[in-house]
């Protein structure tokens, strides 16, 4: 059995942020798989997709500043800058990081670890609303 949707995210500030029960909302037929695979698939260049810490909100905190030192905004050897300076910052992390998760599916629920969850990482001062496709394969 195959299911495929489009979810539209709400709109984020800058920063890492915990999606996982949005995402689980918009999928009620997920507890129709006894067993499967489940893709999530953002539709963005300047934002992705991360598995981490679903308690702590201070490892979301970490995170953002971890890849603010690690890719700058502003540096003089950057090209492209169109649409400001968090632009090619945010490809980079968005490279860095991925834009896909495959999670397992049992017994109708992702099989996360007990500290688990999904994490939109916005990488845009001003990204809005993100889109993710998630795609699932399983009986």
């Amino acid at each position: 059995m195959w299911l495929q949707k489009e979810i539209r995210l709400q709109p984020r500030p800058r920063g890492f942020h915990l999606i996982t029960d949005e995402v689980l909302r918009e999928l009620p037929e997920l507890r129709d798989f006894k067993v499967g695979m489940m893709n999530v698939f953002i539709l963005h260049t300047s934002a992705s997709l991360t598995l981490n810490e679903n308690a702590d909100p201070t490892v979301r905190l970490d995170f953002e500043r971890y890849f603010n030192r690690a890719v700058p905004e502003d540096e003089p050897y950057y090209r492209h800058q169109d649409e400001g300076a968090d632009d090619l910052p945010a490809h980079i992390k968005s490279s860095l990081l991925g834009s896909s998760l495959n999670i397992p599916i049992n017994n109708g629920h992702p099989a996360l670890g007990t500290w688990q969850g999904i994490y939109l990482c916005e990488h845009r001062n001003h990204g809005g609303s993100r889109r993710i496709v998630v795609t699932v394969q399983g009986e």
